[in-house]
């Protein structure tokens, strides 16, 4: 709050050094009106107000765009991550098969095929041989 006070021109002119001629003066009104319109309470208030305003949405906002993230994230990794993992896991078993048919034609060869020609001639010698001979 502003106080005034009125002070009588003779008094101020002899004890003000700073003292002007009294055509210079403005009325005690018209000074008083500048100064409520310039006032840095009105614009500090204008100020104050669309910030604080921004403050308090800014957690909301934060609040909603953490959700929309969340549930952007969980929708891709249910549309794009699991589809994948599941065709991973067919391949795998796809190649675990392929692998298993090629274990067992190689062990069916080496059944089928003599390893080597100095085994078979070993195997004609020795024979089979009936009891008594």
């Amino acid at each position: 709050m502003v106080k005034v006070e009125i002070v009588d021109e003779k008094d101020q002119q002899q004890s003000s050094p700073y003292a002007s001629p009294s055509s210079s003066r403005t009325s005690s009104s018209v000074s008083l009106s500048s100064v409520d319109s310039d006032s840095p309470v009105d614009e500090s208030s204008s100020i104050a107000y669309p910030l604080s305003r921004t403050s308090s949405l800014l957690p909301l906002v934060t609040r909603l765009s953490q959700k929309k993230c969340h549930l952007g994230v969980t929708t891709s990794a249910l549309l794009i991550g699991l589809p994948l993992a599941l065709i991973l896991e067919d391949e795998a078993k796809v190649v675990a098969q392929e692998n298993e048919m090629l274990a067992q034609q190689q062990g069916a060869q080496q059944f089928l095929v003599p390893s080597s020609p100095n085994a078979q001639k070993q195997g004609g010698q020795q024979g089979l041989v009936p009891p008594g001979f």
